[in-house]
C-alpha cells in the first residue's frame, strides 16, 4: 500500500478532532518582539542590533546571525561533542527518507491538529522542537489552513541539519540551541510541536503560554515492526509514551497507522533514523538489503495537550 493511501485514514479522524473545535479557548493575536531571544550564557533578553547581522544582550554576549539566516546559541560549554546532535551522515538518510514522503499523511495530521487551535486564522508562535532539516515545519507551513499567520521557530542541536532547515525555508527563523535549556523568554509560544524528540518539561512549561498546545508524536505499538523483526530475534511492540506532561491537560489523542514500501535504498536511509542502527549488524544489513520488496507498518501516537494556568 502506498504511503499517500494514509490520507483515508485521515477522513475518519477529522470528526473526532472537529468535535474539540467548540471547547478549544481562541489564541489572541501576538506580535513576536526583539526579545523573543534569551541569551544562553546570562539569560537576559538578546536584542537584534542595528547592523542585523548579530543578536547581544546588556552584558554584551554576541551572537552573529549566519549567512544561511539561523542564530547559534549553543554555548561551547554546553557542547558534548565537537558536532552534537545528527551527523552528516544521519542528515542525509534522514532526508532521503523524508523527502520520499513516506511520513507525509503523519505530518498532515499534526497540520489539522494545529489548525483546531488556529480555528479562527490569528497570528501563532509555532516552536519545532528537535526540528532537524525543517521538514515537519515545511509541511506545517503547506498544509495548515492559515499557514501565512504561523510565526515559525526551529530548535535542533545539529548545525548541520539547521543550517539546511534555513536554506529551505527563509521565512522561518531556525536556532542552534539544546532543547533541555530553550533560548526562550518566558511564554511566548502559542504552540510547541514535539516529533520524536526528547525535552526538558519545566522548559516546555516556561516557553508556552498559559492556555498553549503541546502536540506530541511518538512511535505507536506496531511502528516499523517489520525493521525490528529483522534486528531482534523476539520482536515486542512499542511501549506507549503518549503520557501527559505535569501541568498539562490532555485534550485529545490519534492514532494514525499505515503501511509503506520503501525500496532497498529508502529502507537503509529509514534504519539509519532509528535507534536500531546500532544493533543491526552486516548480516542484518545484507538481508535487509536483500528483499526486493518489503511493506512495513507505521504507527503513530499523535497526543494534544494544553497548557494549564498556574495557580495563584
Amino acid at each position: 500500500m502506498s504511503c499517500l493511501r494514509g490520507d483515508k485514514l485521515l477522513n475518519r479522524v477529522l470528526p473526532s478532532i472537529n468535535q474539540l473545535l467548540k471547547f478549544l479557548p481562541v489564541q489572541p493575536l501576538v506580535i513576536a518582539s526583539n526579545s523573543l531571544y534569551i541569551c544562553p550564557v546570562c539569560r537576559e533578553p538578546l536584542q537584534l542590533q542595528p547592523s542585523a547581522k548579530n543578536y547581544a544582550c546588556l552584558h554584551h554576549h554576541s551572537f552573529d546571525v549566519a549567512k544561511e539566516g539561523y542564530l547559534n546559541l549553543l554555548p561551547v560549554q554546553d557542547k558534548h561533542s565537537k558536532e552534537p546532535g545528527d551527523s552528516k551522515l544521519m542528515m542525509m538518510a534522514r532526508r532521503l527518507f523524508l523527502e520520499a514522503g513516506f511520513y507525509e499523511p503523519m505530518a498532515k495530521a499534526v497540520a489539522m491538529m494545529i489548525d483546531v487551535g488556529n480555528t479562527k486564522g490569528q497570528g501563532i508562535q509555532l516552536l519545532d522542537l528537535g526540528c532537524g532539516e525543517g521538514y515537519y515545519s515545511r509541511k506545517i507551513a503547506g498544509f495548515c489552513k492559515h499557514s501565512e499567520q504561523i510565526a515559525l521557530q526551529g530548535i535542533d542541536i545539529a548545525k548541520f541539519a539547521i543550517a539546511a532547515a534555513a536554506k529551505k525555508q527563509p521565512q522561518a527563523q531556525f536556532v542552534v540551541a539544546s532543547s533541555n535549556r530553550l533560548p526562550y523568554a518566558d511564554q511566548v509560544f502559542d504552540v510547541v510541536l514535539r516529533v520524536f524528540a526528547p525535552s526538558d518539561n519545566d522548559e516546555l512549561k516556561r516557553v508556552l503560554k498559559p492556555s498553549g498546545y503541546l502536540l506530541t508524536v511518538t512511535p505507536g505499538p506496531r511502528h516499523l515492526w517489520q525493521l525490528k523483526e529483522f534486528i531482534y530475534a523476539e520482536a515486542k511492540e512499542h511501549v506507549s509514551e503518549n503520557e501527559v506532561p505535569q501541568g498539562f491537560e490532555h485534550l485529545t489523542t490519534q492514532r494514525i497507522s499505515y503501511k509503506i514500501t520503501p525500496n532497498p535504498e529508502q529502507r537503509m536511509a529509514l534504519l539509519q533514523m532509528t535507534p536500531f542502527a546500532w544493533r543491526a549488524n552486516e548480516s542484518v544489513l545484507q538481508a535487509l538489503g536483500s528483499v526486493s520488496e518489503l511493506e512495513i507498518e507505521t504507527d503513530f501516537i499523535l497526543t494534544l495537550s494544553l497548557r494549564t494556568r498556574p495557580f495563584c
